[in-house]
């Protein structure tokens, strides 16, 4: 294909800069909020592009950041991979030796850090060869006290702003992020130019995370997680303004950026957003401007959609992989449902939804056959489209495990509707076998969370010497709620809406659920913590079985 007609990252950028020069990137960081425009931005990129040329990053190498959610970082995210490198966001919240093993599976050739981060990045490099021959940039004009690292305004200092960006080829790698890695080491997932470029057309659609030049989109889900769900690209490509809230944001650093800001569409896991709803509860803040809030990593409690409705925020749940790029599905209402009652639509609207366009799924069950659109046969979703890549980085043996012709074989264990929601029941590795059957640890959890005195829950599978395995709740209850009375409440709850066979053989409290490097619940954790078969009684009643019900 001739230069300049590929699908690529640049053009999203030039038109921004060159239709709207004026319109803001906002900043949080540890010195205060700093603003500036697309135009100053496109001139730092510029002169980002240029230091990098001057370093010797080339063609193909990889450049790394270990940061959190500001203007720097989103620096790199147009300027690394339009000179023709590949941008490697790393996870800081994982163990140093899984970040030793993903900086040298990437074969990273300079790694910019955060200042608050970089003791972390220091003690993960301290005697470890995979960092032998890697140079670092602090993202700050001071030098670091923790690590020997060039600041990131003497890096780009006296570089031109301008540059003669290359034409690219759209098979091109522009990114790199990792899984994880919950089960092994983490596995590496390009994104070709071509990829991203196709995940921000195919978001922006109104059926994805749709924006406008009017919209202030504030992404709190983690920039080294999956480039934020996509939303500097998208934003940027809607020419929206945009804010980031720096380092470490707790509830209140958020709520104020909302109000002072005038963010319209944010975006992040349930627990933020919980944290922020007791922040509102206790504080005077205007939310007014916020319309559309999307939840992803784990699905969003009925409470806390009916909580942002009654003051006017759309919440949108979404749901993807790193393998995706990573969005495959929002919870839109079709048009015929925008007539039904509140209720039907809440029921849809607490599903994953509907795929975005240019996606196809299949639901796959144990015998290899494609599952009824019922809402009730179980299945493994298998999707492929253009943002789905096909292949892990430098690892067969995954691939061979985890793609079928095209198809990725995401792990989810799924039902859809008759109208085509998708409603994750559970981790294929997460769902529990009692009796034969399966019980979705997510449907528990989600129940359970919607009693207004539980502020996190996460049901595993303990082993069971009669049925195989019985669930067993894992409860963090709000700090108003008594445990002696709360086991039977929640119990209550679970009863009116499942079969007796589904219900928890014990429920234990406890301060805080494990968290994944995501911000996942982490079920792995629990499970090596609690697998102590004592949990459940030797003898299970005998209505722990389907066919006792």
């Amino acid at each position: 294909m001739p230069g300049g007609t590929d699908q690529t990252l640049r053009p999203f950028l030039w038109r921004a800069a060159k239709l709207y020069p004026d319109q803001e990137i906002v900043s949080r960081t540890h010195q205060g909020i700093e603003r500036y425009t697309y135009s100053e931005y496109s001139d730092r990129i510029a002169q980002l592009a240029n230091a990098l040329d001057e370093y010797g990053i080339e063609r193909g190498d990889r450049v790394g950041t270990f940061c959190w959610n500001h203007h720097r970082h989103f620096e790199t995210y147009f300027s690394v991979p339009s000179i023709g490198a590949q941008l490697h966001t790393i996870n800081p919240l994982l163990p140093d030796e899984h970040i030793q093993y993903i900086v040298d599976n990437a074969d990273d050739q300079l790694i910019f850090v955060d200042p608050s981060l970089a003791p972390k990045l220091a003690d993960a490099a301290t005697d470890a060869p995979e960092f032998d021959g890697i140079d670092f940039v602090v993202m700050d004009d001071r030098e670091s006290d923790a690590l020997d690292a060039t600041p990131y305004e003497a890096f780009i200092d006296g570089h031109g702003t301008t540059y003669e960006w290359p034409d690219l080829d759209e098979t091109q790698p522009a990114g790199m992020c990792y899984t994880s890695g919950t089960t092994g080491n983490p596995k590496g997932v390009e994104y070709t130019q071509k990829m991203l470029w196709s995940h921000t057309m195919m978001t922006l659609t109104p059926q994805g995370l749709p924006m406008e030049d009017d919209d202030v989109v504030m992404p709190v889900v983690p920039m080294f997680h999956v480039n934020a769900w996509g939303m500097p690209f998208t934003a940027t490509a809607a020419a929206a303004k945009h804010v980031y809230p720096g380092p470490s944001p707790d509830p209140k650093d958020l709520a104020h950026l909302i109000e002072n800001e005038g963010v319209t569409i944010t975006a992040g896991v349930p627990t933020v957003w919980l944290g922020l709803m007791e922040y509102v509860e206790n504080n005077d803040i205007d939310l007014s401007s916020l319309d559309t809030l999307v939840v992803g990593g784990s699905a969003a409690p009925e409470s806390m959609i009916r909580w942002f409705d009654n003051r006017g925020v759309e919440v949108l749940h979404a749901w993807g992989m790193t393998e995706m790029s990573p969005i495959g599905t929002v919870a839109h209402l079709k048009s015929e449902l925008e007539e039904e009652d509140y209720e039907t639509q809440l029921d849809h609207r607490a599903k994953q939804g509907l795929l975005i366009p240019g996606l196809e799924m299949r639901v796959i069950d144990e015998n290899d056959e494609e599952v009824a659109w019922d809402g009730e046969e179980f299945g493994e979703l298998w999707v492929r489209g253009p943002t789905v890549t096909t292949e892990y980085f430098k690892r067969p043996d995954a691939t061979e495990e985890d793609f079928e012709d095209g198809w990725l074989k995401t792990g989810d264990v799924v039902t859809v509707d008759e109208e085509g929601y998708i409603k994750i029941v559970d981790r294929a590795k997460d769902v529990i076998k009692s009796g034969g059957e399966w019980i979705s640890s997510v449907e528990l959890e989600n129940a359970i969370m919607a009693h207004e005195g539980v502020s996190e829950a996460a049901v595993v599978g303990v082993p069971h010497e009669k049925w195989q395995e019985r669930p067993v709740a894992f409860v963090v209850p709000t700090t108003a709620a008594a445990t002696e009375t709360l086991d039977e409440e929640i119990m209550d709850l679970l009863r009116s809406e499942y079969p007796k066979w589904w219900l928890p053989d014990a429920i234990e409290y406890l301060d805080e659920i494990p968290k994944t490097a995501t911000g996942k619940f982490s079920k792995k954790d629990i499970r090596d913590q609690y697998s102590d078969q004592s949990l459940v009684e030797a003898t299970a009643p005998e209505d722990a079985a389907p066919d006792n019900e």
